[in-house]
């Protein structure tokens, strides 16, 4: 997480974590429907996320998961 434990944008998460390489790649990934938030579809780059939030992508490999921690 952020300091202060503020919360984190999901754009900014998924870059953070890896499994985006830019801000435009996290948009095109959002925009494909690639991304989950605690199993449901996701599309907004600007959700805030809290700790224990777990964030899937659909990439070419196969699925990715982060959980957004303290």
């Amino acid at each position: 997480m952020t300091q202060h434990d503020e919360p984190i944008r999901l754009g900014q998460f998924l870059k953070l974590v890896g499994l985006a390489d830019t801000g435009g790649h996290a948009r095109a990934l959002l925009d494909d429907g690639a991304v989950t938030v605690n199993g449901e579809p996701e599309a907004r780059r600007g959700r805030q996320l809290r700790p224990g939030d777990v964030v899937e992508v659909d990439l070419p490999g196969g699925v990715q998961r982060a959980t957004v921690e303290d």
